[in-house]
């Protein structure tokens, strides 16, 4: 576990598994360090949207999570005070209509999902360590990582550090990166559910009745994640011992009565609520270093494409070190600048689906009557859909513009 590597890789989620699974098949060395002893529902990412799944197959991964339990998801339904069940159930979105083969975004649990990664890792030949703790990192022309294991303390040097450390990142700090953040607009939590059978396991659904927003995107046999929005204002609303009890009575709603199933569902894990906000980096990389997925700065989750940004993130960094030996930051550039736009246009695409979703009141209920009632006449209001399911790169410029943003909510 100590010596020289040519990657080494802090965080053995998600995408520093993808990662270290992908750069060991390629021939490199890789050692990979994960901080838990074993992966946990924590209420993350879930849902790959089918742009997200693309990155999968690029990666050749798509067929490992499909066989770990992967499960495509075929329509959308739009619930909300605006519209009658019915008509939100008379016409469903097909799901595999934004991207050509692929079938529809892709449900698979956090935990197994990590499992299945960090195996494949191993599979593949890379040096995979469980429960340890990092204790110092240094980048630059002779990158090191220090850290314990069972008590025992280990130096190892490589080429380049890989940060896939999550939100709080001790990797970025290192680093010296900066994070950019703006301001929480509502509260988001989640939880997951099973022996919901009567929910449509190929559906997921939003929709938005009072003060309460919610998502479910379903993992087959009768397993549903379930998120739900509502007032910062309000952030202490599903804490103590009735909070889950009281978060999914929330979804007993007139607009959406199949949300039954899910409110009278066995609840399979923790209740976790969060702020709802995007972050961003402005370079994601240094001399000896490079940061990826949640560490190099998120997307606002009520868009649900924090899988998909870090199978991204992952294929083109994995790319560039493939393709070059040359590993200093400049290596990097078509990275950070691919990634800074896409990360703006997505902030872009959350902001209005929180306005239109998340924000509540009577004002908030006026918004969305009047953008469906122009939604029937203008079908393009919702383009912004295909930014989060087909990819950001799909719309053109001006659709990410201050100007798109007030006539998409009727604000000219």
């Amino acid at each position: 576990m100590a010596g020289d590597y040519d990657i080494i890789i802090v965080g053995g989620g998600i995408g520093g598994s993808a990662m270290a699974a992908t750069m060991a098949k390629a021939g490199r060395s890789v050692l990979l360090l994960e901080k838990s002893a074993v992966y946990q529902d924590h209420v993350r990412g879930e849902w790959i949207s089918p742009w997200g799944v693309v990155e999968t197959k690029r990666l050749g991964l798509y067929d490992l999570l499909m066989s770990a339990g992967g499960h495509h998801v075929a329509q959308h339904v739009t619930y909300g005070e605006t519209k009658t069940p019915e008509e939100a159930e008379a016409a469903p979105l097909p799901l595999d209509a934004f991207i050509p083969g692929i079938p529809g975004p892709l449900s698979i649990g956090h935990p197994k999902h990590c499992q299945t990664l960090f195996d494949e890792a191993v599979r593949s030949g890379a040096t995979a360590v469980r429960n340890v703790d990092v204790t110092r990192i240094e980048t630059g022309k002779t990158p090191q990582v220090e850290y314990t294991h069972e008590g025992e303390n280990h130096n190892a040097t490589a080429r380049i550090i890989i940060g896939a450390d999550g939100r709080t990142s001790t990797v970025r700090t290192a680093f010296g990166i900066e994070l950019h953040q703006d301001k929480p607009h509502h509260m988001f939590g989640g939880i997951l559910v099973e022996n919901a059978h009567g929910w449509n396991d190929r559906r997921q659904a939003i929709g938005t009745e009072g003060d309460f927003a919610f998502l479910v995107f379903p993992q087959g046999n009768g397993r549903v994640r379930v998120y739900g929005s509502y007032p910062l204002t309000d952030r202490r609303r599903f804490a103590g011992e009735d909070g889950v009890r009281l978060f999914l009575d929330s979804l007993r709603m007139k607009c959406a009565p199949e949300n039954i199933h899910l409110a009278n569902a066995t609840p399979a894990g923790p209740l976790m609520s969060y702020f709802n906000n995007d972050s961003w980096t402005d370079e994601p990389m240094v001399e000896g270093g490079v940061l990826i997925g949640d560490a190099a700065g998120w997307n606002d989750p009520i868009n649900g494409l924090g899988l998909s940004i870090t199978y991204r993130d992952v294929r083109m960094v994995s790319d560039l070190l493939k393709e070059n030996d040359d590993w200093r930051p400049d290596l990097f550039k078509p990275y950070a600048e691919e990634r800074y736009e896409r990360m703006r246009r997505l902030r872009f695409a959350a902001k209005l689906q929180a306005t239109l979703d998340a924000e509540f009141g009577e004002e908030a209920r006026e918004r969305r009557r009047r953008y469906e009632e122009r939604s029937k006449a203008d079908p393009t209001l919702g383009a912004h859909a295909a930014a989060i399911m087909a990819g950001p790169e799909v719309l053109p410029p001006e659709m990410f513009t201050e100007e798109r943003r007030k006539f998409v909510l009727g604000e000219n």
